[in-house]
């Protein structure tokens, strides 16, 4: 039983684009059916977590609107932290799922049994995940991911 998801963010909620004004970071795009994906996995008891590299106001936001209490944002070492929160929480590999893009996430990735990535992922993350994608990162590939999690679950009850 997937007892919790790890999501990176760029490449992966969103399109991987990332808009800055003057000012700063102006927008990120994310996808409605992308959201109401994580709002199923709550319901269903499935936590999400955000584990990112950047730091950004507008994740906070989002991570918000959707009720994603646990967010790591500015991590260097996305390993590192995945690993804190097993052990502190005592999750087993097989409990947890991860979603990622780029090879900043293949260290996380194999603390982990189910691993996911977008279908436009990098080839070093697509050669190594156990579920390609179709679709792209910020659009649909986490409700994709989120509906292969729910099934999953519903196997093993």
């Amino acid at each position: 039983m997937i007892k919790k998801l790890i999501m990176d963010v760029d490449g992966t909620m969103t399109d991987g684009r990332i808009n800055i004004a003057p000012s700063g970071e102006l927008f990120k795009s994310f996808d409605v059916k992308d959201g109401y994906g994580i709002k199923m996995l709550i319901n269903a008891g499935v936590e999400p977590i955000i584990i990112t590299g950047r730091r950004s106001d507008i994740v906070s936001l989002r991570a918000k609107e959707l009720e994603i209490s646990s967010v790591y944002q500015g991590i260097s070492d996305k390993a590192e932290c995945l690993q804190n929160i097993m052990e502190k929480e005592a999750l087993s590999p097989d409990t947890v799922a991860y979603i990622g893009d780029d090879i900043n996430d293949l260290e996380a990735m194999k603390l982990v049994r189910h691993t996911f990535a977008p279908a436009d992922a990098s080839e070093d993350v697509l050669n190594y995940v156990n579920q390609r994608l179709n679709s792209t990162g910020g659009h649909g590939a986490i409700r994709e991911c989120a509906e292969v999690i729910l099934k999953k679950n519903q196997e093993t009850v």
